[in-house]
């Protein structure tokens, strides 16, 4: 089959309701909001945004309400040149939604969201021609089902799967062997193995399932990962912080770009944390996706922020 586009997607989108506080408030206590604005994100989708603004052909498969938010996140969907035409329109249910806490203080975000089953993507909604057409597929762990089925046709059709994965999803160990990138966050290779160091976890993973990398974002620390017995650790670069959400997300869809240029594991790595870093310089999932170009210039000159003990494990000084 022909690859009609170069990444496809299966998996959450959400409409966010950013809520900006000048810090945040201690339990049970008070604080103003200094602003409320209206964003679109989602894991995949905001993945597959990132790769469609560094130039790649992409397609969105995932599940959406019919309310405002709903057509919100299409709108913002279409308008950036993603393919929507195997988006499921869910009559009379609420698109995902999410209240998020910003931190002017430092940036960083407090979530609270809500996704009714209305918006569960069934196995027999996903079919060969969506995922056989792409040169890459990302998911993430929610629908675990159709996920699974969409990482075994690509498997069947030779497409590479990378996935997304902040927590343990139930029968998730049957999307694992027919992943080839797995990019975890900070915990779950720790919650998933009960091995409390990361490098052993990640090694545990890896031989279990056999993935050609097994990876995990380090937030503030950037990123480690493991390819053919060999670590590698990029540091994260210091930028001014106004939000932190969604720099996973991006993170992501710099990561399959990489992939899909063919660069070594090192270089993935520094642009994947070069994207997150600076969209975490403007407000909102997706408020600050950059072009290759800015990616690379901040790769050649930006300050990093290295964690001792992973540099020193990895490059062993």
């Amino acid at each position: 089959m022909s690859k009609t586009f170069d990444a496809v997607g299966v998996g959450l989108n959400a409409t966010d309701t950013l809520l900006i506080v000048p810090r945040f408030p201690s339990y049970s206590g008070k604080e103003p909001f200094v602003e409320e604005i209206l964003s679109v994100g989602g894991q995949v989708a905001s993945a597959i945004v990132t790769c469609q603004k560094l130039g790649l052909r992409t397609k969105y498969i995932g599940t959406v309400g019919d309310d405002f938010r709903g057509k919100l996140q299409m709108k913002s969907l279409t308008e950036s040149g993603v393919d929507v035409s195997d988006v499921q329109i869910r009559e009379g249910c609420p698109n995902q939604s999410a209240y998020i806490i910003i931190d002017q203080s430092t940036g960083e975000r407090t979530v609270l969201w809500r996704r009714q089953d209305c918006l569960r993507l069934e196995p027999d909604e996903i079919n060969e021609e969506q995922i056989a057409c792409a040169r890459l597929l990302h998911i993430d762990g929610h629908d675990t089902p159709a996920v699974a089925k969409a990482a075994r046709i690509a498997r069947e059709h030779g497409v590479p799967v990378t996935v997304d994965v902040d927590t343990i999803y139930h029968g998730f160990d049957q999307v694992l062997p027919y992943v080839d990138y797995l990019i975890a966050s900070t915990n779950f290779p720790v919650q998933w193995t009960n091995e409390r160091d990361p490098f052993k976890a990640l090694e545990l993973i890896q031989n279990e399932y056999g993935m050609r990398v097994a990876a995990m974002t380090l937030g503030a620390h950037g990123s480690l990962a493991l390819e053919d017995g060999k670590f590698h650790y990029a540091p994260a670069f210091v930028v001014n912080c106004v939000d932190t959400t969604g720099a996973g997300d991006v993170f992501h869809g710099g990561f399959c770009y990489g992939v899909l240029e063919g660069w070594p594991l090192g270089r993935i790595l520094e642009f994947s944390n070069a994207m997150a870093a600076l969209n975490c310089k403007a407000l909102g999932a997706r408020g600050g996706v950059r072009s290759r170009a800015e990616a690379e210039e901040l790769m050649a000159h930006g300050e990093r922020r290295t964690h001792p003990e992973f540099h020193t494990r990895v490059n062993g000084k």
